[in-house]
């Protein structure tokens, strides 16, 4: 997939590496942004910034722009609700020390949904996990229901990835389980005292606009993921508007995490971007004043 117009500046603001669930590594992510014909990047992976500087690196040496990122997991109305970061300092010290305790949060959940797995006769370690394919675990990375999945289908208890969550994984489903965490609010929080901007991911997946508004009226995130992979044209617009109507930054990512047993996950990197425009507006959030 290349960029059809050769003058457009587009930049794709939602991605994971195996920094935590994803199949590429930050280096490899920056190449495929390259090819793609995009001119910059956000490494977004779950609670981390390990990968970060690779990336940054990566992307100085393709010449393209890159957006250090992060995407928290929080949690608001019964539904697990992320919040993207965006701008922040990477070498903030109280952030990274907040990061590691959501880390330590999913280890937690991690053993919880383990153990309801093996309640359900579904008989898979930590270990396999941790694993991730023959790349264990670095300092900092972190381990999410994708790793799961992976060893699900490896082990004969899944056909694929989408039967490894809708049977097991997915909320709602047999082993989900989602301790208690940070509120949207405290995540956008954090991110601002890191120098950044908050940004609601992927509205749509909560199936409640009652709750995205709530969220945006509490958390008050600079800007909103309109287009996403999971967001048909009539939930776009609906963001869009919604968007409008509390004065939001809009954003878009293909929360690209790979391709897994043949299928990517969940889009096609560089499938759903932004215009360089919309990118500058995103950085001069962090100079808004607060509402």
């Amino acid at each position: 997939m290349t960029n059809p117009d050769k003058n457009a500046r587009l930049y794709d603001l939602h991605m994971h590496s195996t920094s935590s669930d994803g199949m590429g590594t930050p280096t490899e992510l920056v190449r495929l942004a390259a090819e793609r014909g995009l001119a910059g990047l956000a490494l977004t992976d779950h609670d981390t910034t390990a990968g970060i500087a690779e990336a940054a690196e990566a992307a100085l040496i393709a010449g393209l722009d890159f957006i250090p990122g992060v995407e928290i997991s929080t949690r608001a109305g019964g539904k697990d609700i992320h919040m993207l970061g965006y701008y922040f300092d990477p070498a903030d010290p109280k952030f990274g020390e907040r990061l590691a305790e959501l880390r330590g949060v999913r280890d937690r959940r991690n053993d919880l949904i383990l153990k309801r797995l093996r309640e359900l006769g579904a008989e898979i370690t930590l270990e396999e996990v941790r694993e991730r394919g023959d790349r264990p675990l670095k300092p900092g990375e972190s381990v999410g229901r994708p790793h799961m999945a992976d060893v699900l289908v490896r082990k004969g208890y899944a056909v694929d990835l989408r039967d490894a969550f809708d049977k097991y994984l997915a909320e709602g489903a047999a082993a989900y389980v989602s301790p208690p965490r940070i509120t949207p609010s405290d995540a956008a929080r954090w991110i601002r005292e890191a120098g950044g901007v908050p940004v609601l991911a992927h509205p749509g997946l909560y199936g409640d606009d009652g709750l995205v508004r709530e969220v945006l009226r509490e958390a008050q995130p600079a800007g909103i993921e309109v287009r996403h992979p999971d967001h048909g044209p009539e939930a776009e617009e609906r963001y869009r508007k919604l968007a409008r109507e509390y004065g939001l930054r809009i954003t878009a990512g293909s929360d690209y995490h790979g391709v897994r047993q043949g299928k990517v996950f969940h889009g096609e990197l560089g499938a759903y971007t932004v215009a360089e425009e919309s990118v500058l507006a995103l950085r001069s959030a962090r100079f808004a004043p607060e509402s």
